[in-house]
């Protein structure tokens, strides 16, 4: 695997999800706006398909937020992963960041200095999973401060009801993310593997279990709908990922994403890449 291939396909993808939204995502969007009987509601989710329509076309990012450099490597268990992996990727967000360009949001936590390229130590943020085959897939997923500020973590009463602990801090928190969201949701676990399984959540959208539209009408129902204005869509999906927990212990971790829910994959063997 070459080490340019992994700059490419990160520059790529970054450059994809910066600039454009999946289609089942944009379906989502138009779907809440035929929808909405609330017009102020209505005007937002508009302007939203518009502001998307423009990026597209002019290459331009959705959002002043170009966010911190998330991705999910899918890495099969075939492949020999290169020493160089973590750094050709870091690479590619410091050409990514100068091309497309990225707002430059990677700053140290004590001292707010910022590294200018998006890039420090221990970024970019890398979720792995091992899965079959001799390709290597990687997914962009920038992760603006809205949305991620908003989301949260508690350690629950096992008595609790987390579905409607969750509807009402989503219901909450929903307006300063950007509403309408995207809602990743986990539940079990430990402290820390919770909140794992919220971003995981949200690489597997939509969800559409029984539990999953329970939970997404809750939020409708009670939320404050798009940008926080009143109407009908707070929220457009709801994925839940569980794990087993403790007797005594009921971790919840939700970790939301806006409207402009980006992302960009690609795949990379021996002999090149691809966008997907």
């Amino acid at each position: 695997m070459r080490r340019e291939d992994l700059i490419e396909a990160t520059v790529a993808i970054l450059t994809k999800a910066e600039t454009t939204l999946s289609p089942w995502v944009m379906a989502m969007i138009k779907e809440a706006a035929e929808k909405e009987s609330n017009p102020i509601a209505r005007s937002q989710l508009e302007a939203i398909l518009e502001n998307v329509d423009i990026a597209s076309s002019e290459g331009v990012p959705l959002c002043q937020d170009t966010g911190l450099p998330v991705f999910h490597l899918e890495i099969g268990r075939d492949i020999r992963v290169p020493p160089f992996l973590e750094e050709a990727m870091a690479e590619g967000v410091r050409r990514a960041t100068k091309t497309i360009p990225l707002r430059p949001n990677a700053v140290d936590p004590l001292t707010r200095k910022n590294t200018s390229d998006n890039t420090g130590r221990g970024m970019p943020d890398l979720i792995i999973d091992l899965v079959p085959g001799d390709a290597l897939r990687i997914t962009a997923f920038p992760k603006g401060a809205g949305s991620e500020n908003a989301s949260f973590l508690s350690m629950l009463n096992p008595a609790d009801d987390p579905l409607d602990y969750v509807a009402q801090e989503v219901a909450k928190r929903a307006g300063r993310a950007c509403a309408p969201v995207f809602v990743g949701v986990g539940i079990g676990g430990t402290f820390d593997l919770a909140p794992r399984l919220a971003k995981r959540a949200l690489f597997n959208m939509p969800g559409y279990s029984d539990l999953e539209l329970d939970l997404l009408s809750r939020i409708n129902e009670i939320g404050p709908g798009p940008m926080g204005l009143g109407g009908m869509a707070t929220a457009l999906a709801v994925k839940i990922e569980t794990n087993l927990c403790h007797t005594a212990s009921l971790p919840v971790a939700v970790n939301l994403q806006c409207w402009a829910n980006r992302s960009a994959t690609a795949t990379v063997r021996d002999e090149g890449w691809n966008i997907d």
